[in-house]
């Protein structure tokens, strides 16, 4: 989930171009970049929404612009308090090679799951050219490709399958010029059709359809254009308004639609080689609601923008990152990710604050055979409240892999373990006071040559010792949405053998158990920042490979 929140005033005093508050009541909106979910609050019944898929991806060499992902609003959608629906987020298509040709492929669906079952469309392909064919059906149609001999290559169809009110518009038609000396049709966006590719020589490809303006968030903002098409040795073609990527006259790359616009893909021009199409935007789901509840909670489970309302001064947080992922072959865990909590924290009224939620490391591959060895995972990224706040949590440190003489541990904001009678990674690093997590547990290298576990939050990484693996350090409970959560556990440090009860287990708070033998380790859990677990090994090869990070989160509660 990718919210961006902001919180506006009661009904009997909303201004939607401030933050407002009045009484207990708040009209709380947040944007959703990245699929998540989303629990309705106690007593909310009704939300307005709009729902934008992914774009189409546009065509190569005289190909057309990629149709706009579909496009829908509405008010009074009943919901459930208590509820958590689902909100997927639809990708844009790619553009695909060589640029000889080749069509672009169509967007992903937008959605909100059942029992509100509301879906947004996505965007039909462009058709690379010359001569391919039709644009693809979506929520807006792609452009169809130029041709040398009639009939034009009609357009794909918008609107498909059919919503009312209708969710997008129809793809442009090719041009048609015995000399393939023309453009292709532009994609279709929500407000317009894609304009026709020019069938004169040396003439630009149809512009995309323009996009549809919506203030869902109190300020207005146009949505899924259409990707215009592209044409030989010509004028580029414009994309539609809304995001929708421009189409070239040339062999240069179009240009992609705008990420979270469910903008089409530009079209690929032609010269010599031909111009390659470029992918569509991504999609974007937005919500808006009454909240009667006080002290309004914001949790981030992805990257977006906390807008401080009018009245607030301070706020209380908490920021984890992402963990490190347990590296390979008799390894460590990984480190959990930096923790950090506080409360009093002045902010400026009407501020927008960026918000950034670190991913979880990947666990590091295992030692497939034949003298090659086994990989540290990878550290975890970073979560943060951006400036004026600047509060920064660092990514978990890896697990070391145990191949050969292994290797120390990642540092990080929790440090990961250490393998092969090497140490553990240095936690609070970067230091920040309180600390933000505890080092990596150490290795013993004798027995069954047991690594250390992953640091946590609340507690340092067990130490490999006799034929046991270290366990991951413990993570810390924190009760700032409303109940105890535990969360920043390090991953367990694995050992070599079929016995699973000597791997370690990872630390409460998300940590990932180790294995023992050639299975997976676990992988930390997601938004709590735990370590991943080290994998382990048993004859013959291929070894276990380690397990990923868990992602990170971000809390803010309205002081």
């Amino acid at each position: 989930m990718a919210p961006i929140l902001s919180t506006f005033g009661s009904a009997a005093s909303r201004n939607y171009g401030l933050n407002l508050l009045s009484g207990t009541t708040t009209v709380q909106i947040l944007s959703f970049n990245e699929t998540g979910s989303w629990t309705a609050p106690t007593g909310v019944t009704e939300i307005e929404y709009l729902i934008v898929a992914g774009g189409g991806g546009g065509g190569s060499n005289r190909g057309g612009g990629g149709g706009a992902g579909g496009f829908r609003v509405g008010t009074g959608k009943s919901v459930s308090a208590g509820t958590t629906y689902t909100l997927t987020i639809g990708a844009g298509g790619a553009a695909q090679g060589p640029a000889g040709g080749a069509s672009g492929l169509k967007g992903s669906d937008s959605s909100i799951s059942s029992p509100v079952s509301l879906t947004s469309t996505g965007g039909g392909l462009g058709r690379g050219g010359p001569n391919a064919g039709d644009g693809g059906d979506g929520g807006s149609g792609g452009g169809g490709s130029l041709r040398t001999g009639a009939p034009a290559a009609s357009g794909g169809s918008g609107n498909t399958p059919s919503v009312s009110p209708s969710q997008g518009s129809d793809g442009g038609a090719g041009g048609v010029t015995a000399s393939n000396l023309g453009g292709a049709g532009g994609g279709g966006g929500a407000g317009a059709v894609g304009s026709v590719g020019s069938s004169s020589n040396n003439g630009p490809g149809g512009n995309g359809g323009a996009g549809t303006a919506s203030s869902i968030t109190g300020s207005s903002v146009t949505y899924a254009g259409g990707g215009g098409g592209g044409g030989y040795n010509a004028p580029a073609s414009s994309g539609g308004a809304g995001g929708g990527g421009a189409g070239t006259g040339n062999d240069a790359t179009a240009s992609a639609g705008t990420a979270n616009t469910g903008g089409g893909g530009g079209g690929g021009g032609g010269l010599s080689s031909g111009g390659l199409g470029n992918s569509g935007g991504s999609g974007v789901i937005i919500i808006k609601y009454e909240d009667t509840n006080a002290n309004p909670i914001s949790s981030f489970t992805g990257a977006g923008v906390y807008k401080v309302p009018e009245g607030v001064s301070s706020i209380a947080y908490l920021v984890v990152a992402g963990g490190g992922g347990g590296g390979g072959t008799i390894a460590g865990g990984g480190g959990a990710g930096g923790y950090r909590v506080g409360t009093g924290q002045s902010v400026t009224a009407g501020n927008n604050i960026a918000i950034t939620v670190g991913a979880g490391g990947a666990g590091g591959p295992g030692t497939s055979g034949g003298g090659g060895h086994g990989h540290n995972g990878t550290a975890g990224s970073n979560s943060s409240i951006g400036s004026p706040v600047s509060i920064t949590s660092a990514g978990g440190g890896y697990g070391a892999h145990g191949s050969v003489s292994g290797d120390s541990g990642g540092n990080g904001g929790s440090g990961g373990g250490g393998s092969r009678g090497n140490s553990g990674g240095n936690g609070n690093t970067p230091s920040t006071s309180p600390s933000q997590g505890n080092a990596g547990g150490d290795s013993n290298n004798s027995g069954n040559l047991p690594a250390g576990g992953g640091g946590g939050s609340g507690a340092v990484g067990g130490d490999g010792a006799s034929n046991s693996g270290g366990d991951g350090g413990a993570g810390t409970a924190s009760s700032i949405t409303g109940s105890s959560v535990t969360r920043g556990g390090g991953g367990g440090g694995a050992t070599y053998g079929s016995v699973s009860s000597a791997a370690g287990s990872g630390g409460s708070g998300g940590g990932g158990d180790a294995t023992a033998n050639d299975t997976t380790a676990g992988a930390g859990t997601v938004n709590t920042g735990g370590g991943g677990g080290g994998g382990g090994a048993v004859e013959p090869a291929p070894y276990a490979t380690g397990g990923a990070g868990g992602s990170g989160i971000v809390v803010i509660k309205q002081e």
